[in-house]
């Protein structure tokens, strides 16, 4: 079961992947904490203990509105996605109906919605984080290795934010600061899109790293 996989063996990914989907909570609360990877992954955790195992489980951070003081407002559109292989849906269902708590923060989670993953031809990551590659150009030749190790053939970039200068973000995680970079890759095929989408890059995807969402017309679908 693929569940217990890690990156070493990426490069058997492109035989036999079980299909994976991805669960869509609503969540219901009024603020998050802008950085809340970490506590997000706990939260879920606690209540789950078995996802610590399985490294093939991707947890995507709530969206919401910026309010530049160091939290997000949570909105009707705001959700928590895991992606899983098939096997892991009822692990994760477990989630539905809890209570987490985010900081101070209350969150309610409510009934998923479970999706298939499509494919795109472009799909973007907020954040990629590849130890020890913390400078573009390093980061760049570090990703494209882990391109073609999972037999991935795309375009891959970093692009640029609102100040003409390439997209580094950052997340804590207990005291560290690590770094990585939002990430795109374009010219995607129907089976690498999907391949990447299961499996992403880097490292951290429990912290929502390496989750990529198909990107069309300026914004992740």
């Amino acid at each position: 079961m693929i569940a217990s996989v890690g990156f070493s063996a990426f490069q058997d990914a492109g035989s036999e992947l079980e299909p994976f989907v991805e669960l869509c909570f609503p969540v219901r609360g009024n603020y998050a904490p802008a950085d809340h990877n970490y506590a997000l992954f706990a939260a879920c955790v606690h209540i789950i203990p078995e996802i610590r195992q399985q490294t093939a489980l991707s947890i995507l951070t709530i969206p919401g509105f910026a309010d530049k003081q160091g939290k997000i407002l949570l909105t009707e559109q705001s959700c928590l996605r895991i992606r899983v292989p098939i096997p892991q849906i009822s692990l994760v269902y477990k989630l539905a109906g809890k209570s987490i708590r985010l900081g101070i923060h209350e969150i309610q989670i409510g009934i998923p919605e479970i999706f298939t993953l499509k494919p795109a031809k472009t799909l973007k990551s907020r954040i990629v984080v590849i130890k020890g590659y913390s400078e573009p150009e390093s980061f760049l030749n570090a990703a494209q290795r882990q391109l073609d190790n999972l037999e991935i053939s795309g375009k891959l970039s970093i692009p640029v934010d609102k100040k003409g200068e390439l997209s580094r973000k950052t997340l804590k995680v207990k005291r560290y600061k690590i770094v990585g970079f939002t990430t795109e890759i374009s010219e995607l095929s129907d089976e690498d899109s999907l391949k990447l989408q299961q499996w992403g890059i880097g490292g951290k995807r429990h912290l929502g790293c390496g989750y990529f969402l198909p990107y069309k017309g300026g914004r992740n679908v």
